[in-house]
């Protein structure tokens, strides 16, 4: 029986992909800039992610495994431009604002990663579960990133909101501070790694305070053994 907890605990924490498996770093660090991006990036991914791992789950006994890769390629392939062309038909402003990098999306490691390492050995429902999980992880720490990159750069959260949720979503901007000149440091990708950085020695930091609370092991007492080599 699948432990469903367990794949969540190491999507969303032990085996994040962001912060522990260190995947997909290059648009994870590049289009970050703006709350609004990463969000979309995050859910762009989390979508090919899921429908990978189901696709694959469920055509991985009729793929022979010398050419299970370029089949998993294809597939995800098929599977980005189709996201691709739906942010491109309703979100046509994030489409220009994540430009190359969602296409990208396809030499993400984090999906063949999983492809390979999951989906191939388990059910679809399973798969589907993990790719969700996995996905949930790493648009969170796009999230973080990319609201502690627009709070620092230019003093708001949530600009460019319309972009991904339409024109209502204008009222979602919030000015955090006034900033005369943006913090040109936290805007570029300098920033994004000292960031990154920061969020990863926090979750460090963490793990070893929830180890420390952990109860000891107790010890067993060492017993010795007599050896009789002889009997008079």
């Amino acid at each position: 029986m699948t432990n469903y907890r367990e794949i969540a605990w190491q999507g969303l924490w032990k085996n994040n992909p962001g912060l522990v498996q260190r995947l997909g770093l290059c648009p994870l660090l590049a289009v970050t800039t703006t709350l609004t991006n990463a969000l979309g990036l995050g859910i762009a991914t989390m979508l090919v992610l899921i429908g990978s791992n189901v696709l694959i789950s469920l055509v991985r006994d009729y793929v022979p495994k010398e050419i299970r890769i370029p089949v998993f390629v294809m597939i995800i392939a098929a599977l980005v431009t189709a996201v691709q062309l739906l942010v491109n038909a309703y979100a046509y402003g994030l489409y220009m604002s994540l430009g190359i990098f969602l296409p990208l999306i396809v030499t993400n490691c984090i999906i063949i990663g999983r492809a390979e390492a999951f989906a191939s050995r388990n059910n679809a429902f399973s798969s589907a579960f993990d790719g969700l999980m996995m996905g949930l992880g790493f648009t969170l720490v796009l999230v973080l990133l990319g609201a502690t990159r627009e709070i620092l750069g230019q003093g708001t959260l949530f600009d460019g909101a319309d972009q991904l949720l339409g024109p209502w979503a204008k009222a979602l901007t919030f000015q955090v501070w006034q900033v005369d000149t943006s913090f040109l440091l936290a805007m570029l990708p300098p920033g994004a790694f000292i960031v990154m950085g920061l969020l990863i020695a926090l979750k460090n930091v963490i793990d070893k305070k929830l180890r420390e609370r952990q109860p000891e092991t107790a010890v067993q007492p060492s017993v010795a053994r007599a050896r009789i080599t002889k009997v008079s």
